[in-house]
């Protein structure tokens, strides 16, 4: 919401209080709630992760105050009465920590979090989604017993659960309990739910070790009786990604901008059959219509890009994600990573940023359970026990590139090879390194040693390379053993304009992504070398490129004299170069990328359609496809 439009703190409950008198109906605003609260809890999530507990400033623990109470005071105005609740209990243990009558700790932070994903699972029933309401009930009681002092472990403490028995024996019971009450030495204990089977569980605070606790509760319990656990707080409720926090401006339906981009596309095509026409004219007439039309080109082009612009969200959207996920991985595994980030800043069509999260995510994941090491083998090799994950984009040319690297153990070039060999795939000892660090995108391919909820089953990175190149981009490792590894993703800044060349092929015409444009050269017959019976290569320089002729793939009908075949188009995709021959260039210029699946269903080798100046409709040509074509 733009802040100009924004009401003064207080007006929402001052219009909640007067709503019943002045028959005003609050639902038209439960939109601006929502989107507020995500925003809210969003920010909430990253101002806690980003909480230091051994230096807390007070600055930070009032903005997550604010991010609380702001949550609250909106649920409470509109009625949802355990949103409401859950933020109260927040807003307590949070206004003790900030006033410094308590101290941060790591178990205030997680159960914080915690009560984050809960609110956002209420939030999106309240909206409709559908589902059974979050038991919030330990949460609640975590936060209570946290602010009033009951739940927190000092320094040097630890939470456990204490399980006793098969016991029925309730006397022992009894004494158990008042031992913790009596023994301070020995902290604090609080009985949980259970004990129909048999088995009595308690949650205990105390600063004994394993072997002292049981040596302590010995006259009463038997020792074999006893199990000693960490604590294990609630599973956390399916989490909504956190929406962008972006002050100071206009929210507008997708639906709108869509809109308007389709209206800039059409418009990026009328003016090109405007100035394709003006080329039939008469010379006197084009020399008067030139300025004007060379007017239109610019403010077309300059209306284009802010209307793109519109569209372009930073990739700090996806990045927020990864460091709550990092924190929990990195504590299930028994690791220590520290994640930077950089370039948050950098903007990539919303489509993109919707299709690239899962593929990052995947490699984040991978990251922590294949390449960083464990505390104990990063000291065994000389490293600091926290690894390092650093997640950075950038703008090179007109792509963006997402590279995420670690310090980790990297890829073992030998081990891949006796991978692949096992499941029987071609792994010569001539391959190159590249060609080695490709084998992990073989379907199947997993180099884990034992399958786990994380990864080990053979799926993922297949699917992460499937999914980047259908978006038209492409990924790249460079690795060195021992020492890390980096995956970089490289990406088109947008999926619904492009720069394209376009080429005649047999009476046909084709829009070839400029992007993938390397080269375009004549060639001589001498230059073609035929191997088998049907393919080809061809000379350039010191090297040789696999041929792919255009009019054999889409079947057309040949046309005109030898001497029309003789210019090659050199493109590039996935590391790999091929020659495309083709009968003519026809220019540069921007296209309108049209999707063709919802007509006509997806067609090989085409990434979509476009509308041409002169109203005709020419293939845009999926360069991926056209590379694995000629691999095959």
């Amino acid at each position: 919401m733009n802040d100009r439009l924004r009401p003064p703190a207080g007006t929402a409950v001052a219009v909640a209080a007067r709503s019943g008198e002045l028959g005003i109906e609050l639902g038209q605003f439960h939109a601006a709630f929502f989107e507020e609260a995500a925003e809210n809890l969003a920010q909430l999530e990253q101002l806690l992760l980003q909480l230091d507990p051994a230096s807390a400033d007070d600055e930070t623990l009032n903005a997550i105050f604010r991010c609380a109470h702001s949550v609250k005071g909106g649920a409470a105005t509109f009625g949802f009465a355990d949103v409401a609740e859950l933020t109260h209990a927040m807003e307590t243990l949070l206004d003790k920590l900030r006033r410094r009558e308590l101290a941060p700790s790591a178990a205030a932070i997680d159960l914080l979090l915690q009560a984050g994903d809960a609110l956002r699972a209420m939030l999106a029933r309240h909206q409709g989604a559908g589902g059974d309401a979050p038991d919030s009930r330990e949460l609640l009681a975590g936060l209570r017993a946290l602010a009033e002092g009951r739940g927190a472990a000092a320094p040097g403490e630890r939470l456990l659960e204490l399980t006793v028995g098969p016991l029925t024996d309730r006397g022992a019971l009894d004494g158990l309990v008042e031992l913790f009450s009596e023994i301070t030495d020995l902290g604090s204990i609080e009985p949980l739910e259970g004990g129909a089977d048999g088995l009595h569980r308690f949650k205990v605070r105390t600063g004994c070790s394993d072997s002292e606790l049981v040596d302590l509760c010995a006259f009463h319990v038997d020792g074999s009786l006893l199990r000693i656990a960490p604590f294990a707080t609630a599973a956390p409720a399916p989490r909504a990604v956190p929406a962008a926090a972006d002050a100071g401006t206009l929210r507008v339906p997708v639906d709108k901008v869509d809109a308007l981009i389709n209206l800039v596309g059409e418009l990026v095509t009328a003016e090109s059959m405007l100035a394709q026409g003006c080329a039939a004219l008469a010379p006197a007439a084009q020399l008067q219509l030139s300025a004007a039309l060379a007017e239109l080109q610019r403010h077309t082009r300059a209306l284009q890009e802010a209307a793109m612009s519109i569209r372009m969200i930073p990739v700090s959207v996806v990045f927020a994600r990864f460091p709550r996920m990092l924190r929990e991985l990195a504590a299930k595994m028994g690791k220590k990573v520290e994640l930077l980030t950089q370039g948050e800043a950098t903007e990539l069509d919303k489509g993109m940023i919707e299709k690239i999260t899962d593929p990052l995510t995947h490699l984040v994941r991978n990251s922590i359970d294949h390449g960083i090491e464990t505390p104990a083998e990063r000291r065994a090799a000389g490293k600091p026990e926290t690894g390092r994950l650093t997640l950075a984009a950038s703008h090179q040319g007109g792509s963006i590139v997402i590279e995420l690297r670690d310090d980790g153990r990297g890829l073992s070039r030998q081990r891949l090879l006796a991978k692949a060999r096992e499941r029987a795939l071609h792994a010569p000892d001539s391959l190159s390194d590249a060609e080695v660090w490709a084998l992990i995108f073989a379907p199947g391919f997993s180099t884990a040693m034992e399958v786990t909820d994380v990864s080990g089953r053979g799926v993922g990175m297949d699917v992460v390379k499937k999914n980047i190149a259908a978006l038209g981009g492409a990924v790249e490792i460079e690795n060195a053993e021992g020492q890390g590894m980096a995956v970089r993703v490289r990406l088109p800044l947008t999926l619904a304009i492009v720069e394209g060349m376009t080429v005649r092929v047999a009476g046909e015409r084709y829009v070839l992504p400029l992007a993938a444009v390397v080269e375009c050269f004549r060639f001589a017959p001498e230059q073609l070398k035929t191997i088998g019976a049907r393919a080809q290569l061809v000379r350039l320089r010191d090297d040789y490129l696999p041929v792919l002729e255009l009019q054999r793939i889409f079947e057309l009908p040949h046309e005109g004299n030898a001497n029309d075949d003789a210019v090659m188009v050199v493109l590039e995709s996935e590391g790999q170069r091929i020659a495309v021959r083709v009968h003519e260039l026809l220019g540069q210029q921007q296209v309108v990328v049209k999707n063709l699946e919802p007509n006509v269903g997806a067609v090989s080798n085409v990434a979509g359609a476009t509308i041409l100046g002169d109203g005709r409709v020419a293939l845009i040509l999926d360069v991926g496809a056209l590379l694995r074509c000629a691999r095959h």
